[in-house]
């Protein structure tokens, strides 16, 4: 393309400071150095983990470009590229797949040594930016960045898809669905007949459900305090679904006393210690399988009595679904062309980087699942 090698002046979302509105700047985005692809953004989705972000419960470094669940059309690669070429339509993984540390080689890791999460440097793989605005180097998110017209990721961040993917659409595959479906199927391992309860009804635990009724679950209880929210949880597959508001003991006797001692899976999609706890306890004794799947706050601890596991219980959490992504993105985007999975329902808002701010607040009200912002 004519721009390659050159810097790219485009649109982007800033944050500049914690619990303030994103500020719409024009940014310098540099070409990609060696095993660096620069991408243009197509679409890209308001996800509840770039507003932890915002709200300082999950730490990054400011000032920083955020957003992580996009899809996109590579402009240019830097030396030594060989996965994608310019023109391949693609989605940013922040869950990179170096595939030489000991997780990519483990059969069951998919949180590779190389990942930006585990205390977050903002910073490409060789620690520097390629974003500039107002003179000053702006962090990158996660390795990804998707909150501007154009980024740069490490070709490790980076996967090829089919060339037909709708991708105002595909983008959930980046983070939001890929995560609440993988939780499902491939970390509890949903099985045919089963009892499952979902906390949090957002777009990731929607995507829970998804999971759990592809598995085969027979009864799937969604639980959320926003009632607005059931109906599309009934419409992607809950059977029924309670709010912690309508009674008076706490949530997880409730659970235990409408399933008779407990559920065989659960899931905690929203962040918080409480709810962690009840859809720990909720869980049947013996057997029952707790996923943990939202993002808890920053430096904050559980305690709780072994004696929980002891008896048969197992606890877990997996970050983006424990899918490997270099290897099973482009499985899921194959899937959802030939409608085997199904993102519409999930998508309730379009809307464009300029509205990004109304988008948060819509998301933070409980009155979108997911918005997709089109460059």
């Amino acid at each position: 393309m004519a721009t390659a090698g050159k810097v790219i002046k485009c649109k982007a979302a800033v944050l500049w400071e914690l619990n303030k509105p994103f500020s719409v700047e024009e940014v310098e985005v540099a070409p990609p150095k060696a095993n660096e692809v620069r991408v243009k953004i197509v679409a890209t989705g308001i996800c509840r983990s770039d507003d932890h972000v915002i709200n300082g419960s999950l730490l990054a470094p400011l000032p920083i470009i955020l957003g992580h669940e996009a899809a996109g059309i590579v402009e240019s690669v830097g030396e030594g590229v060989t996965s994608v070429k310019p023109g391949d339509k693609v989605i940013p993984l922040f869950t990179p797949q170096c595939r030489q540390c000991k997780v990519c080689k483990h059969p069951n890791g998919n949180l590779c040594s190389q990942n930006d999460l585990n205390g977050s440097k903002g910073t490409l793989k060789d620690g520097t930016t390629r974003f500039t605005c107002r003179g000053k180097p702006i962090h990158h998110f996660l390795g990804t960045s998707t909150f501007s017209e154009y980024t740069v990721v490490d070709e490790m961040s980076i996967v090829k898809i089919d060339s037909s993917a709708p991708l105002e659409k595909i983008c959930l595959i980046g983070c939001g669905f890929s995560t609440g479906y993988g939780s499902a199927v491939k970390v509890a391992k949903v099985t045919p007949g089963s009892t499952c309860v979902v906390f949090g009804l957002g777009g990731v635990g929607l995507s829970v459900v998804i999971g759990c009724k592809s598995a085969g679950a027979s009864r799937i209880i969604g639980v959320d305090i926003n009632k607005d929210k059931f109906a599309k949880a009934k419409e992607v597959g809950a059977t029924e679904c309670i709010s912690p508001l309508d009674y008076k003991k706490p949530i997880q006797d409730v659970l235990i006393e409408m399933t008779q001692n407990g559920v065989d899976f659960s899931f905690e999609v929203i962040g918080r210690l409480d709810t962690m706890t009840a859809a720990l306890l909720c869980c049947n004794d013996a057997f029952g399988v707790c996923v943990i799947v939202g993002v808890p706050p920053n430096a904050q601890n559980l305690s709780f009595n072994p004696m929980l596991l002891l008896t048969g219980r197992t606890w877990k959490g997996a970050v983006f679904g424990g899918f490997k992504s270099k290897d099973e993105v482009p499985k899921l985007v194959s899937d959802v062309i030939a409608q085997k999975l199904k993102l519409d329902p999930l998508i309730t808002h379009a809307s464009s980087l300029d509205k990004i701010n109304e988008g948060f607040d819509m998301l933070r009200a409980g009155k979108s699942i997911r918005t997709v912002m089109t460059m």
